[in-house]
């Protein structure tokens, strides 16, 4: 869904007049009273130049809330910067307001009101941040965007409401900047404890009026005079989160659009050396027919391969979509200087030395991309092998590959430059035709995220392939790559599994492998080990359908290798459909074709592999296109073995329309049945991830988030001034039982005694049997229940478990716990992991589980989906379903509890780690026996239900 344009082209709303000695009223648009005065305006900061060319204030007022200063990125894909308004920014608002045309002005404060008194400039400007707050959008050094609120209640935290409006300069209306505004207020308000936004609009201004109606809220509308009076509820809502994901979808896409579609490319540092990198990409661009026309820019030559050269891009005469930068790092401030100056859209660095040659490196990377972001432009790099578009509107070759493989449907993103030419190479070999290619390097702007963005609305675009090295926010990656997926295969190799690579992106994060792991399960991203599988998987998903189910034919012409193929699909958990059928050395191309039509066209077969090695003598050829016409429109996937062949031959080969390699319905062949196989089993396991439904999000019945905070942040408060230090917190009993109970996780009755007597007590008020525990989880948890006296059914029983405990412990505090129901004992956590901020995870108690590592995991948040899958995921987990006749647990209520447990890592960051073990599973449900809770520092969420934002 694509936001609408005129909605955010609309000027900002404004309210009923006020009296200019009356206080700011908040959000609300400005109005003007008889005497001229308005309500509310704004503008940007004092800015100093720095060495990028790029303009960031010098200092700022004291209580400036840095923290939500963004990038973001409008609806035609263009860059602004979104932060609070400072008092700095007096002359800038006042050059804003008079570059509003009469009209926009009269909408915005409901009457003529020609120029800014300086009375209500200071008004304006000079903000408290928390009851009344603005913000502006700048490109450069201009504002084109105001928003703002003030709170209408006595205080903040009254939960009470606001007034909200906001303008956007008539040249820059129709870009979506007041929906960007809009969410970035709430979010704002919410923090400083408002939930409810009001504000007025005069009848007529029907884009404005759009803007509040299509962001998903609840608004409520009532008409006074020509004036409607809109209040509305800020909290996210299923619709509002929806609303803004569709937005960034499109705007994210749009940006990249307009990166892999350029009119016009300009080299900057286009050598005569061929043994230049500024050469070799402008000869690449030319051998590449790039559709527009090429500048090379190089201040020493006249002309560079026969084209005229350029001293700068400022004097290239035309436009200038894209600019591909080959210059030193040293040399690259100077470079952002004349594309800022020329208004180049988009660049691409592939130049080194950046954030990949140390701290100094990284300064400069970062200060080119602030630059790069304030004027509107987007970067690719640096270190990057480039980008290419191989649509025949396009034929782009922005990268310094020598040559591309032909047209395709597959859009390929890598990060690492250097393998990125073997990778087009191999591709090429295996006949494998590209859509778009992106090699990102140290991905200091555009991301693979963005390209997740692109493709899915991309029409050329069937398969995505990932070579990843690292994440910089792995969240959102896991959002975007599950909302594509759904429709387009995405297919990754991620290296470092074993030995961490060296971070040469400024955003890349730590992650652990098996993090990595439950992110490209939970997303359905098909993850490989090598290059050579990814291409594997990649042909088949390109060329043929999908597969319906695991149930798999093999015919061949020999007996040995259809019994390799059949205990290759054995290990891959496929379902063999009869025996292999083996048509014989001598047997003809029509008779091998009957044998293959025959099997593909059985009801019970979702998919076939054909092996084929000819006899002495014999041509292969004839085989090959019976086999191709035998299975071509079956609807099933084919994999073949066919001569040992890598690739698509071109007898196996279906002629794309445009006669540029191989189209749908190619068969391809793998060297091996192996990986044949192997191949056919991933994209088995992505069709049935597909297919299964995607669940829901939901907050469990019974929920109390807002208590929940509250305790929460009673217990855990800042840090005293003297302890700098981040806080961590181990709660005690009553106090991690009061929080799981606000997500309706109660744990078995117990008491905490400390002598024998207290003991038989406990036990007779709770009620008979009941369990003695150690206090300490070191003796609980041992495999020889030293630290656990269980199904004591009376008082001299626990007088005597007591005893006991007592002398094999040291100790006198004990546990007595109201006995659970006998079933399997699990282990449910909340894992702190540095990149994702929190994972789930789920296993069955035991030594032996324990040591094969045999623990399932979830990335937040979880759907009901993710929920019966984690359960259903641990190798030892059909022990819950009853084994050997042991009853089966009541796996609908673990379910429940990782629902619970879940919304509670979402909904509360300060917590760190839950440990719920043991939480004993029965046929009469899920009883949790014991529970331990850190809280500490919440990690920063860069995907959290916030505004949108660039990295």
């Amino acid at each position: 869904m694509t936001e609408p344009t005129t909605p955010a082209a609309a000027p900002e709303s404004p309210a009923a007049p006020e009296s200019p000695a009356a206080p700011e009223s908040p959000a609300a648009p400005e109005s003007s009273t008889p005497s001229g005065s308005p309500r509310a305006s704004d503008s940007p900061p004092s800015e100093g130049p720095v060495a990028d060319g790029a303009t960031r204030p010098a200092a700022r007022a004291p209580g400036y809330p840095r923290q939500w200063e963004a990038d973001v990125v409008a609806s035609d894909g263009g860059i602004l910067h979104l932060r609070p308004i400072d008092p700095s920014d007096a002359d800038a608002l006042r050059a804003f307001h008079g570059r509003l045309s009469e009209r926009t002005r009269y909408l915005r404060y409901f009457g003529p009101y020609p120029r800014i008194p300086d009375r209500d400039l200071e008004r304006f400007t000079t903000l408290d941040h928390r009851r009344r707050v603005a913000f502006v959008c700048v490109l450069g050094d201009e504002i084109v965007a105001v928003g703002r609120y003030e709170g209408l209640g006595p205080t903040p935290e009254d939960g009470g409401s606001a007034e909200v409006a906001f303008v956007v300069r008539d040249d820059h209306q129709g870009r979506g900047i007041g929906s960007i505004l809009l969410e970035h207020l709430a979010a704002a308000a919410r923090e400083n404890g408002l939930r409810r936004f009001e504000a007025e609009v005069l009848v007529e201004n029907h884009a404005m009026v759009r803007v509040f109606r299509d962001a998903g809220y609840q608004v409520s509308r009532a008409y006074d005079g020509g004036v409607l009076h809109l209040e509305f509820d800020i909290d996210p809502t299923e619709r509002s989160l929806a609303v803004r994901d569709a937005r960034e979808q499109a705007a994210e896409a749009r940006s990249v659009h307009n990166l892999l579609h350029p009119r016009s490319v300009a080299v900057i540092g286009a050598s005569t050396d061929p043994s230049k990198i500024g050469h070799a990409v402008l000869l690449n661009l030319l051998r590449g027919n790039f559709t527009g026309p090429v500048y090379p820019v190089n201040p020493d030559a006249r002309s560079v391969r026969g084209v005229r050269a350029y001293a700068s891009v400022t004097e290239i005469p035309d436009d200038v979509d894209l600019a591909v930068v080959a210059v030193p790092a040293a040399g690259i401030d100077e470079v952002m200087d004349s594309c800022l100056a020329k208004g180049v859209k988009a660049l691409i660095v592939v130049s080194s030395g950046f954030a990949d040659a140390g701290s100094h490196g990284l300064v400069a990377e970062r200060r080119m991309v602030e630059a790069a972001r304030a004027h509107g432009m987007r970067v690719v790099g640096p270190n990057a092998l480039g980008v290419a578009n191989t649509a025949a509107g396009v034929r782009l070759n922005a990268t310094l590959a020598p040559a591309l493989p032909g047209a395709g449907r597959v859009g390929f993103f890598s990060q690492s430059g250097a393998l990125g030419i073997a990778l087009l190479q191999a591709a090429t070999e295996r006949g494998l035709g590209l859509s778009t290619f992106v090699s990102a390097g140290n991905r200091a702007d555009v991301s693979g995220n963005d390209l997740l963005q692109y493709w899915q609305s991309d029409p050329d675009t069937d398969v995505v392939l990932l070579y990843l090295e690292t994440f910089g926010n792995p969240r959102k990656f896991g959002r975007l790559a599950r909302r594509l997926a759904r429709t387009t295969p995405v297919v990754a190799v991620k290296s470092g599994r074993r030995v961490p690579l060296p971070a040469r992106s400024s955003r890349a994060v730590p992650i652990d492998d098996s993090s990595v792991q439950a992110l490209f399960e939970q997303s359905g991203v098909i993850r490989v080990a090598t290059v050579a599988q990814l291409f594997d998987t990649a042909l088949l998903l390109a060329l043929q359908p999908l597969p319906s189910g695991p149930r798999v034919a093999v015919v061949g012409n020999s007996t040995a290798l259809g019994v390799l193929v059949a205990d290759g699909l054995l290990d891959e958990e496929l379902e063999l459909v009869g025996d292999p059928v083996d048509v014989g050395a001598a047997a003809s191309p029509a008779t091998f074709a009957a044998a293959v039509r025959e099997a593909v066209a059985a009801d019970d077969v979702d998919a076939l592999v054909a092996v084929f090695v000819p006899p002495v003598a014999t041509h292969g050829a004839p085989y090959a296109r019976a086999l191709r016409e035998a299975v071509a429109g079956s609807g099933k996937p084919v994999v073949t073995t066919f001569l040992a062949a890598e690739g698509v031959p071109a007898e196996l080969a279906e002629p794309r329309a445009d006669g540029r390699g191989p189209g749908p319905g190619s068969v391809p062949s793998y060297p091996s049945p192996e990986r044949a196989v192997a191949a056919l089993s991933r994209v088995v396991r992505y069709a049935r991830w597909r297919a299964t439904p995607l669940g829901e999000f939901i907050v469990p019945e019974g929920t109390r988030t807002d208590e929940a905070r509250d305790l929460v942040a009673r217990l855990f408060a800042e840090p005293a001034p003297d302890d700098p230090a981040p806080r961590t917190l181990v709660l005690d009993d009553d106090q991690t039982t009061a929080v799981l109970g606000c997500y309706g996780i109660e744990v078995a009755p117990f008491r905490l005694v400390g002598s024998a007597e207290e003991a038989v007590a406990a036990a007779a008020e709770l009620g008979y049997p009941v369990a003695l525990k150690a206090t300490a989880p070191r003796w609980r948890h041992r495999s020889d229940l030293v630290g656990v006296r269980l199904d004591l059914t009376g008082a001299d029983a626990v007088a005597a478990g007591y005893a006991a405990l007592a002398a094999e412990t040291g100790g006198d505090e004990v546990y007595v716990q109201v006995m659970a129901p006998r079933g399997m004992s699990c282990v449910l956590e909340i894992v702190d992991d540095p990149s994702f901020g929190s994972l789930l995870s789920f296993g069955l108690s035991g030594l032996a589980t324990e040591l094969l590592g045999d623990r399932a995991f979830r990335v937040l948040p979880v759907s009901t989906t993710d929920a019966a899958a984690l359960i259903r995921a641990p190798r030892a987990a059909p022990l819950l379903a009853g084994y050997r006749g042991d009853p089966p647990a009541k796996l609908g209520a673990l379910e429940d509890l990782v629902l619970r447990l879940g919304t509670l890592a979402e909904q509360l960051p300060e917590v760190r780690s839950v440990v719920l073990d043991p939480v004993v599973a029965s046929p009469d449900g899920a009883v949790v026996t014991g529970a331990r809770m850190v809280l500490g520092p919440p990690p920063t969420r860069d995907d959290g239900g916030g505004p949108r934002r660039l990295s």
